[in-house]
């Protein structure tokens, strides 16, 4: 599963916390908007306290999504998008008890939708042809903001926290798990997650969704320092700071994270894990997972 190039995990290591460093670093002013304003049709601001947020940053303004719990202090939960960049309420979290907080990062959503119409995102072609100086580093640096920044609210307890999504959110959720994971990260939930088993997965017949990597390498066979940056965000470089409770799922049906890219990680994961087989089904935001995620974050965080 592990590539010759793939960085020591000393490495990964260090690459944590660096993110961690410098987005503490990064000046950023945060604000809450206002649009879009309340309608029949679909309506959430009534909520009290529930917001779309502003980070603004000297690079780039990106967006979250404030869902406080009704009583606090509360432990956190943070959601990540999948790649189309697709804003998420969890008000069935935030009945169970958690303050959720949806990141966009990079700004490729906004309140009033998303910022390229044709959601051509390309975080992990610049994560490649930078050789890991741009794409999923800025990405995950504009989720360390917003995750320090809600982890220092009053309403949040904030040693109680945890990380989850589908898709490329559930790889996100894992990489933000092992970042923060020296911060005290109780539990992960990743949901058919991508980012995980690059190696392996370029001698699939149909790589799927890690074709997006693949097609930019300047070499049939890629360049060092291009499998040294897809090491950095590769989920199974990071099974050494995964010691929490990780939950995953696959689906049966799933031909852009399969359950053979994710079955390798689930077997190398240390800690107190769960692996759940969807029969039947593709790749999508599955509704068994809000009820498993639910259960997990009561019994983990």
């Amino acid at each position: 599963m592990l590539h010759p190039n793939y960085p020591t995990s000393a490495d990964v290591d260090a690459w944590c916390e660096g993110i961690l460093d410098a987005s503490a670093r990064r000046a950023v002013d945060v604000r809450p908007v206002n649009a879009p304003q309340y309608t029949y049709q679909l309506g959430i601001r009534h909520i009290a306290g529930t917001r779309y947020l502003a980070f603004q940053t000297p690079e780039r303004t990106f967006y979250g999504y404030w869902q406080p719990a009704s009583a606090g202090p509360a432990p956190v939960l943070f959601h990540l998008p999948g790649y189309g960049a697709e804003m998420s309420a969890h008000p069935e979290l935030v009945v169970e008890g958690f303050n959720v907080l949806h990141i966009n990062p990079l700004g490729y959503c906004t309140p009033e939708g998303a910022s390229d119409p044709e959601r051509k995102w390309t975080v992990m072609q610049d994560t490649v042809t930078s050789r890991g100086a741009r794409g999923y580093v800025e990405w995950l640096s504009d989720a360390a903001i917003a995750v320090q920044w809600a982890l220092g609210q009053d309403v949040v307890e904030r040693s109680r926290f945890g990380f989850f999504g589908s898709s490329q959110g559930g790889g996100t959720a894992l990489l933000l798990g092992s970042i923060f994971s020296h911060r005290g990260t109780r539990a992960v939930a990743a949901d058919v997650p991508y980012l995980t088993g690059f190696a392996f997965m370029r001698h699939q017949t149909d790589p799927a969704a890690y074709r997006t990597a693949f097609d930019v390498m300047t070499a049939p066979d890629g360049h060092p320092e291009e499998w040294r940056a897809l090491g950095f965000v590769d989920t199974m470089n990071h099974v050494h700071r995964l010691a929490m409770p990780v939950l995953l799922t696959a689906g049966s049906e799933d031909g852009v994270t399969p359950p053979v890219s994710i079955e390798p990680l689930f077997a190398a994961l240390p800690g107190t894990r769960s692996y759940t087989y969807l029969h039947g089904q593709g790749h999508t935001y599955t509704m068994p997972f809000l009820r498993l995620a639910a259960a997990w974050f009561r019994l983990h965080v």
